[in-house]
């Protein structure tokens, strides 16, 4: 099929998602998968990835796959078809009179198809092999390609933080041993293979075991952006431009990350956002969904210092401080004095201070508390917080 402008390329497309049962994706992305035994995905990568845009290279791929005999449901939250030489050849031949411009930020999907026409041309490997991945709605995910594309989304900064349904997504994944490439392998075949490997002097150097590859095996950070020990940071993390995480106890789960320029020497759990300009000090500990807040989500402010060592189990606004060694949780019982009461409330407006005693969760989401104990009773008290947190800027 000839196809020779974008008008003639949008007509061919419109066509094609007008049929009955065609679905536009949520999210797309070609994928080179690694395979198991039986068959089974144990590890995706992504280079291009789509979320609510290039609907036509969509419609393309999908066109190019059932013209080579396999059958998309659209009907379903998910699909993941195989992507043939066949099939490439065919969407390449629809896109020919874009291929002379394909380069740099320009078509991006027709550059992935490209390499791969390259690679199946020259080569063949038996360890891997290529498909597409179309997410069709926001469920929970049922295989390991849509877990893959949904961290993507989410490592990426497609979706906000806690922005995409990824329930269940630790049992849709395998175990899997990780060497310093970041190749998987199944732990059957390392005991089954271990002496060979061994003997051999082919034994891989193993660097962890995890459902979850490390996000600098798949994600390439801003330039600013410094992640100092690669085991810190899982895939599905979001790191915005300026974050720096040390090494230490610093750790950032999946699902859970930055909104801005922050210092990360403690642990950020799953579910967690961090503001602008916020500091998260060594052996600091903000408490995920799965950690003792009763299932609810914390946020932590702009411009807000966690001491180290200390612990948060309550969402902070802006310019909070939770001074070193203390634990803010949702049950923790809070003295407020009236002087401070009266500050409070002056940037809190929305909020009753009617009383000296609050519990932790009550105070949910207020900005500028400082929370400090006294070290002659151990009472754990808040007050407005005075000083401002400013991170080093060449640092960031």
């Amino acid at each position: 099929m000839s196809i020779k402008n974008l008008d003639e390329l949008k007509k061919f497309t419109d066509e094609i998602r007008s049929q009955n049962g065609y679905k536009d994706p949520l999210a797309f992305a070609i994928a080179r998968v690694q395979k198991g035994s039986q068959n089974k995905t144990i590890n995706v990568h992504y280079s291009v990835v789509n979320y609510k845009e290039n609907y036509g290279s969509a419609a393309v791929l999908a066109w190019a796959i059932e013209k080579n005999g396999i059958k998309i449901d659209f009907s379903g939250s998910e699909f993941v078809a195989p992507l043939t030489s066949a099939a490439i050849s065919d969407a390449l031949e629809i896109f020919d009179f874009l291929v002379p411009e394909s380069e740099g930020d320009k078509h991006k999907n027709i550059q992935n198809l490209l390499v791969l026409d390259e690679i199946l041309n020259e080569q063949s490997d038996e360890q891997s092999e290529f498909a597409v991945t179309f997410l069709y709605a926001d469920e929970a995910p049922k295989s390991v390609e849509s877990v893959y594309l949904k961290l993507y989304l989410l490592s990426l900064g497609k979706v906000e933080i806690r922005g995409i349904n990824l329930n269940g997504a630790f049992g849709v994944l395998p175990n899997l041993a990780w060497d310093s490439h970041g190749t998987a392998y199944e732990l059957d075949y390392l005991r089954e293979n271990e002496i060979w490997l061994k003997m051999k002097g082919w034994y891989p150097a193993i660097v962890s075991v995890d459902k979850f590859p490390r996000y600098l095996s798949h994600i390439i950070p801003a330039d600013n952006t410094r992640v100092l020990d690669s085991a810190k940071v899982r895939m599905g993390a979001v790191l915005a431009a300026g974050t720096t995480v040390m090494p230490g106890a610093a750790y950032v789960n999946f699902n859970s990350g930055t909104t801005g320029s922050v210092m990360i020497e403690g642990r950020v759990s799953s579910s967690v956002s961090v503001g602008e300009g916020s500091d998260v000090g060594g052996g600091a500990s903000i408490l995920g969904v799965l950690s003792g807040t009763n299932g609810n989500a914390i946020s932590v402010g702009k411009k807000c210092l966690l001491g180290a060592n200390s612990v948060t189990g309550v969402p902070l606004g802006d310019d909070c401080i939770v001074d070193a060694g203390i634990a803010i949780l949702e049950g923790t019982k809070v003295f407020i004095s009236e002087k401070n009461r009266a500050e409070l409330a002056k940037i809190n407006p929305g909020f009753k201070f009617d009383r000296e005693i609050y519990k932790g969760l009550e105070l949910a989401n207020l900005n500028g508390l400082h929370y400090r104990q006294n070290s002659q009773n151990g009472q754990i008290t808040a007050s407005i917080s005075k000083r401002a947190i400013k991170l080093n800027a060449d640092l960031h």
